[in-house]
């Protein structure tokens, strides 16, 4: 598959013909997965193109190794906020709404204000700065596709982690997603603390699964 065109930074430059001074992308990973937090993440990017600009494409085109150092150069040359809701949050209060929590968080964590907002897809209610919700985000807008690799690159890790301490279900190579040698490790192990349980619940009588490890 052709790897799709660099994200711009037509949707910054947009807020800041609108007076914003500080901008914002904004994304999330671990919507769809199965196990393991939500992780969201925002970045505001040095105004002034950095060389390594071109090397940022959607996550999802990239090798972990890329990803990796893309978030390294993010983290040394821009300000970054990351934030997680852990698979009980989730339970509590749906994927969607803790999505839109953490993203709100990671807004937050920044550790400066913000008065223009790209996000992916979605609306952060509580933050009063301008917002821009752009479907496929992380396709389009240079923030939020380093915010996507940012928070990709810290959940991985986080699941590797995590991996040791929940052996057995292979957290480690798929991250919490619903692959069949993910399935089978349940069916074998029952379901552990990272499991959102609400999300498997339509599957879990027909796999006879148990509560597993705590």
């Amino acid at each position: 598959m052709a790897i799709r065109p660099h994200p711009t930074l037509a949707h910054e430059r947009q807020l800041y013909a609108l007076g914003a001074q500080r901008v914002a992308g904004v994304d999330e990973v671990g919507r769809g997965a199965v196990a393991g937090p939500v992780a969201a993440a925002a970045v505001v990017l040095p105004r002034r193109p950095q060389i390594w600009y071109d090397r940022v494409f959607d996550s999802k085109d990239l090798t972990a190794q890329a990803r990796e150092e893309i978030s390294a150069l993010v983290v040394k040359h821009a300000t970054v906020g990351i934030a997680m809701i852990p698979a009980a949050g989730i339970a509590e209060i749906g994927i969607v709404p803790a999505t839109v929590a953490a993203m709100t968080r990671a807004v937050r964590a920044l550790g400066v204000g913000v008065d223009g907002i790209v996000v992916d897809a979605l609306v952060l209610p509580e933050l009063p700065a301008r917002q821009l919700s752009i479907i496929h985000g992380d396709q389009l807008s240079l923030s939020v596709a380093c915010a996507a690799i940012v928070a990709k690159v810290a959940r991985d890790r986080l699941m590797g982690r995590l991996d040791g301490v929940y052996p057995g279900y292979g957290m480690q190579h798929h991250k919490g997603y619903g692959t069949s040698a993910h399935m089978d490790a349940i069916r074998r192990l029952g379901l552990s603390p990272l499991h959102r349980v609400g999300f498997l619940q339509r599957i879990v009588a027909s796999l006879d699964i148990h509560s597993g490890p705590s």
